[in-house]
């Protein structure tokens, strides 16, 4: 498979965050529509060969963006989890803490030690 088709695969999956505010699909959708457009009137103008190869190209710059933007969603999502979880461990500890627990710090060390979401654990490396 290559990289282009690859990526256009990667940009045709649904978001997987609801903090993408722009309609990826509908960038997406309208990127192909102009590269047959540009690819039609590069058939009937070949002496603006240049021109079209320059439009083709920022056209796919568009999927790549696209990529991009979705993964990028992606990592904020799973960083987010990972705060919203390290924050109620803090919580629990400080409450077991206030209630005499034994061993206050376990929920933290619990949390610490859980596996982290996907698609990056807290060291930045792929889960």
């Amino acid at each position: 498979m290559t990289q282009q088709t690859n990526q256009r695969m990667w940009c045709l999956m649904p978001s997987p965050s609801p903090y993408i505010n722009t309609d990826l699909q509908e960038a997406i959708t309208r990127s192909e529509t102009a590269r047959r457009i540009v690819a039609g009137f590069s058939a009937t103008m070949p002496t603006l060969d240049d021109i079209w190869r320059h439009l083709d190209g920022a056209l796919n710059d568009v999927l790549a963006l696209s990529a991009e933007v979705t993964r990028l969603a992606g990592e904020l999502e799973a960083a987010r989890l990972d705060r919203a979880n390290l924050l109620a461990a803090v919580r629990a500890t400080i409450a077991a803490d206030a209630d005499g627990e034994r061993d206050p710090l376990s929920y933290l060390q619990d949390e610490l030690d859980a596996p982290q979401s996907a698609p990056h654990s807290r060291t930045g490396r792929r889960a």
